[in-house]
């Protein structure tokens, strides 16, 4: 049996090295362009007529666009919907990134801590970022609330911060865990296939099962982490203490 961890090998394709930093160009890097291509060229599909009756092609990218507004509008009110243009990007990189590594001999970006980490810290910097424009200075009491005698602050601001760095911890541990638990299987399964000849259909049919199932996990995380992105968002922005 191959090993299930080897469709999570970083493979170089465009090796580059600068001053000791290897930034060399990665099957993830490429798989990553190809997600951002495929949203691109789809929304511009879908939306290149568009009419007052929309085509099935115009209704599945309105639709995608009234799932994402509703998450918005469910979590971060109406004031919310300034920050369409960032959770509907997040939404589709995720999803579509998942979908992708659904793909025979594609790679699974999504299943890697350095690249969910990456946009885990950008979000969360961001969220520090709308919370000092929305609310001043006063975000600082995220870390050391109103109220709370001066003589806890040892105490509680390393609480609130590590409590806010675990928020982009939480959000990447929890992507990466689902999406590589499922293609683990899927590998594990898969080799039975050849290895049991006459009888190979049974784990055939046990992983085109998994594969319909994967399908709807790769949709279902993509929306966990977008609605615990606005969350979280929402927590940065809000003047309630």
């Amino acid at each position: 049996m191959s090993n299930p961890l080897e469709q999570f090998a970083i493979k170089k394709i465009v090796p580059l090295n600068i001053n000791g930093m290897d930034i060399s160009f990665t099957n993830s890097s490429l798989c990553m362009l190809i997600t951002v291509f495929v949203v691109f060229s789809t929304l511009f599909w879908c939306l290149r007529k568009r009419n007052i009756i929309p085509s099935p092609a115009q209704s599945f990218a309105e639709m995608t666009y009234d799932f994402v507004t509703n998450i918005i509008g469910d979590t971060l009110g109406h004031d919310g919907y300034k920050y369409v243009a960032l959770i509907f990007s997040i939404f589709t990189f995720i999803a579509r990134g998942n979908l992708l590594g659904l793909f025979p001999y594609s790679f699974t970006f999504t299943s890697h801590l350095a690249a969910v980490g990456t946009l885990s810290l950008f979000c969360l910097i961001l969220n520090i970022i709308f919370g000092l424009k929305h609310r001043g200075w006063d975000y600082f009491h995220t870390f050391f609330p109103k109220g709370v005698p001066w003589i806890m602050a040892p105490l509680i601001v390393p609480v609130e911060i590590f409590s806010l760095i675990g928020k982009s911890f939480s959000l990447t541990i929890r992507l990466v865990v689902n999406m590589s638990i499922g293609h683990i299987i899927l590998k594990i399964i898969g080799t039975f296939i050849i290895a049991m000849k006459l009888f190979g259909f049974i784990p055939l049919f046990a992983d085109m099962g998994i594969i319909m199932f994967e399908l709807f996990v790769a949709l279902l995380q993509a929306y966990i982490y977008t609605t615990l992105s606005c969350v979280y968002l929402s927590q940065s922005i809000s003047e309630e203490e």
